[in-house]
C-alpha cells in the first residue's frame, strides 16, 4: 500500500474568492464639475445639431421672412460644403456648359495699369476634377454655385442688384477668384478683378440633327476693385 501523504507536507487549500461588496451609492455618483462637464458639452452638442439642421431646411425652403432676415448667416454656413438640391431625384440635365473666366488688373512701378489674359477657373477645377475617384466638393461645385448665385441676384443686362442676395453674391465670387488668382499678377499688385461666363450649348445627339455649336457667348461683369479686406480669411500671401 502506497503512503499516505503527510499531513504537514500536504498543499493547503486555496480560500474562496470573496465577493467585492457593493459599493454605496454615495460613492457611485459622479463628482459635480464632471456633471457640469457633461450637461454643457451635451447642450452645446444639441444647440449645434438645431442649428445645423434649421439652416439647412431654410436654405431649401420657400423664401419667407426668416430666411430673408438671415441670409448672410445661413448662406455662410450652408455654402458650398452643406449645400442640398433635389436633383437626385427629379434630375435636369444640363443644357449648356458654361465656363468662369477672370482676369486681374495690376499696376506697375510707373503707375500703367495692365490687364491680365483670361484665365479660366472652371477649366482648372475640371482639370482637377477628371481621373479623381475622390474629386473634392469644392472644385465640383464651389466655383459653379457662386455663379449661379450672381446671376440669380443680378440683371443680366445692367449687372445691377435685383435684392438683398446680390452684394453677398459679389463678395462671394470675388473672393473666390481673388483666392485662386492670388495678390498679385506676374510680381504686379492685384488692384481689380473681372469676371466673365463662356457659354456654349450642349449639342444633342446626331440622330436629331441639332447643329452644333462651336462658338460661345459671353457675359461679362465690371471691374471690381481688390483690397486687403477682401483677402481677409483666405490664407492668401
Amino acid at each position: 500500500m502506497a503512503d499516505e501523504p503527510d499531513e504537514a507536507t500536504s498543499p493547503e487549500p486555496i480560500p474562496p474568492l470573496a465577493e467585492t461588496p457593493d459599493l454605496p451609492d454615495e460613492e457611485r455618483r459622479w463628482s459635480l464639475p464632471s456633471l457640469l462637464v457633461l450637461y454643457l458639452t451635451a447642450v452645446a452638442v444639441a444647440v449645434a445639431v438645431v442649428y445645423h439642421l434649421g439652416t439647412v431646411f431654410l436654405s431649401i425652403a420657400p423664401a419667407n421672412p426668416v430666411s430673408q432676415r438671415h441670409a448672410t448667416a445661413i448662406n455662410a454656413h450652408v455654402l458650398p460644403e452643406f449645400e442640398q438640391n433635389w436633383q437626385l431625384f427629379a434630375p435636369n440635365p444640363l443644357q449648356q456648359n458654361i465656363a468662369v473666366q477672370a482676369r486681374v488688373q495690376t499696376v506697375d512701378s510707373t503707375g500703367h495699369r495692365l490687364d491680365s489674359p483670361w484665365i479660366d477657373l472652371t477649366a482648372r477645377d475640371v482639370a482637377a476634377i477628371r481621373g479623381n475617384p475622390l474629386p473634392s466638393h469644392v472644385n465640383q461645385n464651389q466655383l459653379r454655385r457662386a455663379w449661379d448665385y450672381y446671376t440669380a441676384w443680378h440683371d443680366q443686362q445692367t449687372e445691377k442688384s435685383t435684392g438683398f442676395g446680390g452684394p453677398l453674391s459679389e463678395e462671394y465670387l470675388k473672393r473666390i477668384g481673388l483666392q485662386r488668382i492670388g495678390r498679385d499678377w506676374e510680381g504686379m499688385a492685384v488692384i481689380q478683378i473681372q469676371f466673365r461666363s463662356a457659354t456654349t450649348d450642349v449639342t444633342g445627339p446626331s440622330w436629331t440633327g441639332a447643329p452644333a455649336t462651336t462658338s460661345p457667348s459671353y457675359r461679362q461683369l465690371p471691374w471690381w476693385p481688390a483690397n486687403d479686406d477682401d483677402y481677409r480669411g483666405l490664407g492668401v500671401s
